[in-house]
């Protein structure tokens, strides 16, 4: 049952189809529409260049600008709501070079949004993760208002704006923002220090009604996924991505834009009274716009759109829903024209040499066994910090470093993320759990005997179908690849044919000195990770996420990528190599799954 509240009254009333405003002549049926587009994931990309690899961007803001400005022309400016669902803060140099290197200039950020006319975005976790300093700054540079109806202030009072009442083609229009709750799992606090972070889905209830009172139209402004569709009761409070959880038991909306997990998305979830709400997730990188048409159509050219609406004068109406591919738009010329000195001042920027690579570098091996990608990750981090253990995982799906010289730009590649380094005390058996955690999300148990078995796989596979596009080939594993944490400073195996909890066998350290379970060592590991992220310190090693701050006895005062490019260019070559502290056995059963394997993730190579 597709439900178009306050937008049906034909439904509920059809004898006013019959009848005209009074006073006015009987005219033809006009028609009236509302466009809405929705950006989500950015991660930096607001221009057409990509600035880690030296190439032009296949997507970027300067194209959905094209876009949108076309809309603006075929529908009427004051017909299109221009919407952001959050992560617009992270990712591309020109990001970064606003949040901690010219951070005296209006953020590149808000002047982009501010030029191309957004009218709402919610808050993403990634822009939390800039820390106070710059998403206040962005914030109060943005002449629209940030969203998060869940977020609230140390005094209870909303930090961000719940929602805002827009009013596009004579509609009132009602846009609610909702923020993933999980950012205390993920984010040292002094990055949100002051916030609390409630469920969605009981603030969009505590919200709903007054929105209703003062809204025609409703929509849904989520940085959170789309995740499983809660039956009755079963829905988890505080799940990280709860979209369809929201659109099933908050009735009211009439339509999502959600973001977060980067997964694209076009569809309907029936809420518990029926109705169908169209969700949308327009997926990473600015690549895709996700786009809604309200159509009204009107009996009398005397009604208003609103009029249409509220005084049930016999309107009909329907949503249409799509995702937009803006890749092959060509960028907005103005828009070029507009921010040429801050393109050319990033390009300076990235392109700053740092040292020198023997030898390209790619993530592809690290999920075969060690690497010199990720072993050269936790050289420096055991360089950096002296302590006894690293632990470090891929965190690009399919990175490389080039051959040649390495500029500011590739450290994007190396390390993708705004993560602090941290030190963390843990014991023997805590290490051993925290492995065992993560090889269970990484790898399959295999029988002794699967030898040429075709159905076998040694990673874990949400499916083997491949994907038309081979980049999106992380969507075909169970768990995220940048869970997948190795360790060195440890010299273990993993065996793959015993179950979890057995499968790390620890020989010793490194240097050979003895590693004991009830000894306590000191393990350098990113801030994501320190913080509780991806559950290996608070489900695999059960450490109480209360006390995971307790652990740390040390960390970076700014990002990780910082300390890596300032160890570069101290060194002036990369010297990466495989550490070999670690490895799969038996190895006659882990090589033919490595060449199956290898072929469903990266079929490019072969």
């Amino acid at each position: 049952m597709n439900c178009m509240r306050r937008i049906f009254p034909l439904l509920l009333f059809p004898f006013l189809a019959m009848m005209a405003t009074k006073g006015a002549e009987p005219v033809r049926p006009v028609s009236e529409h509302l466009r809405i587009i929705c950006t989500t994931d950015v991660h930096g990309n607001y221009f057409p260049y990509d600035f880690i690899h030296n190439v032009d961007g296949e997507g970027s803001l300067a194209r959905i600008y094209n876009y949108v400005q076309e809309e603006r022309r075929r529908y009427g400016a004051d017909n299109v709501l221009l919407l952001d669902a959050g992560d617009i803060l992270q990712g591309q140099p020109p990001a970064y070079h606003s949040n901690y290197v010219d951070t005296t200039s209006v953020h590149v950020c808000a002047d982009v949004m501010n030029y191309m006319g957004y009218d709402a975005a919610t808050i993403g976790n990634h822009d939390v993760e800039t820390g106070h300093k710059v998403y206040d700054r962005w914030v109060g540079q943005c002449r629209f208002p940030i969203l998060a109806a869940n977020v609230m202030g140390c005094r209870g009072e909303p930090y961000w704006k719940p929602y805002v009442i827009v009013e596009k083609g004579g509609l009132r229009i009602a846009v609610l923002g909702l923020l993933t709750p999980a950012i205390p799992q993920w984010l040292p606090e002094n990055l949100w220090s002051g916030l609390l972070f409630h469920d969605m889905v009981a603030a969009a209830r505590r919200y709903m009604p007054e929105i209703r009172r003062e809204a025609d139209f409703v929509v849904g402004l989520f940085h959170s996924g789309m995740g499983s569709l809660p039956s009755g009761t079963t829905y988890f409070m505080g799940d990280e991505n709860a979209t369809q959880a929201v659109a099933r038991l908050v009735p009211g909306f009439d339509i999502i834009f959600c973001g977060h997990d980067h997964r694209r998305a076009d569809t309907t979830v029936v809420n518990i009274v029926g109705c169908e709400i169209p969700v949308l997730n327009a997926g990473p990188s600015a690549h895709f716009v996700a786009s809604a048409t309200i159509h009204t159509h009107c009996p009398t050219s005397a009604c208003t759109m609103r009029q249409q609406v509220k005084e049930e004068t016999g309107v009909r109406a329907s949503i249409t829903h799509e995702l937009i591919d803006i890749r092959g738009q060509e960028p907005e010329r103005a828009f070029m024209r507009h921010f040429r000195k801050r393109i050319k001042a990033v390009k300076d920027y990235s392109s700053q040499k740092l040292a020198t690579n023997p030898a390209p570098l790619s993530s592809r091996d690290a999920f075969f066994g060690p690497s010199p990608f990720v072993d050269y990750i936790h050289t420096l981090q055991l360089q950096l910090t002296g302590a006894d253990i690293s632990f470090a995982a891929p965190l690009g799906f399919d990175a490389t470093l080039p051959e040649g010289i390495l500029h500011m730009g590739d450290m994007f590649t190396l390390y993708p993320f705004e993560n602090r380094l941290y030190v963390m005390r843990l014991t023997g058996r805590e290490i051993k759990d925290f492995l065992e955690y993560s090889y269970a999300g990484w790898i399959r148990q295999q029988a002794a005997d699967n030898v040429g078995n075709a159905e076998s796989h040694l990673l874990n596979f949400r499916s083997t179908t491949p994907l038309p596009d081979p980049s999106e080939h992380w969507k075909l594993l169970a768990v995220p690849s940048f869970n997948f944490d190795s360790a060195a400073g440890l010299r273990y195996v993993v065996d793959v044919t015993r179950p979890h909890g057995e499968r790390v066998i620890v020989e010793c350290l490194a240097d050979g000195r003895p590693f004991s379970p009830d000894s306590t060592y000191s393990v350098a590991l990113n801030s994501y990770r320190g913080n509780g992220g991806g559950g290996h310190l608070t489900e695999g090693a059960c450490i109480p996420r209360e006390k995971l701050s307790d652990r740390i006895v040390w960390s970076t005062p700014l990002d990780l990528r910082h300390y890596m490019a300032e160890a570069l260019r101290r060194d002036g070559t990369i010297r990466a190599r495989t550490l070999d502290h670690w490895r799969f056995v038996p190895k006659d059963i882990v090589q033919p799954l490595v060449q199956r394997d290898r072929k469903i993730l990266f079929p490019q190579d072969f």
